[in-house]
């Protein structure tokens, strides 16, 4: 039995859509939750100030719309597949910045490798499924133009 590619790009898109939009839960964390956890991560004391606030509830936010873009984007991914791959190459793009941003930051190697490169890595995971998608849709084209041409023979 061979893995279906269409399917397993869209269960990718969906599950990590599904992962991102639970993001939304940190938008609504108390400055004092926020940083419990900062401290618990081992990345020292939370900055008392509005806008590190801000910043964090707004990067949660937008993870978690686009995890809901993931989950729309894994209902056609034909229709969509310029959106797909163009959040495939942001991804790829993302990763190597969140990678040197963090080595510049002293953030934890944990952290830092643990972050980019599984970004960068599932935009690359997405790029080759939509290329094998694209290979079996134009294998499948093929099969049925060989049987109309028969038909009409």
């Amino acid at each position: 039995m061979r893995a279906n590619p269409e399917r397993i790009l869209k269960l990718v898109l969906q599950i990590n859509g599904w992962i991102m939009a639970t993001a939304v839960f940190a938008v609504f964390l108390s400055h004092d939750q926020m940083a419990t956890i900062h401290q618990w991560l081992g990345l020292g004391k939370f900055p008392d100030a509005k806008i590190v606030d801000y910043l964090a509830r707004s990067l949660s936010g937008f993870y978690a719309i686009l995890g809901v873009l993931y989950i729309a984007l894994a209902r056609d991914i034909h229709a969509y597949a310029s959106i797909i791959t163009l959040a495939a190459w942001a991804s790829i793009c993302f990763g190597i910045g969140s990678i040197i941003i963090n080595l510049q930051l002293d953030f934890p190697l944990w952290w830092t490798w643990g972050e980019g490169p599984f970004v960068a890595g599932y935009g690359v995971v997405i790029l080759w499924l939509q290329k094998k998608t694209n290979h079996c849709v134009a294998q499948s084209d093929e099969a049925n133009e060989e049987i109309e041409d028969g038909s009409q023979s």
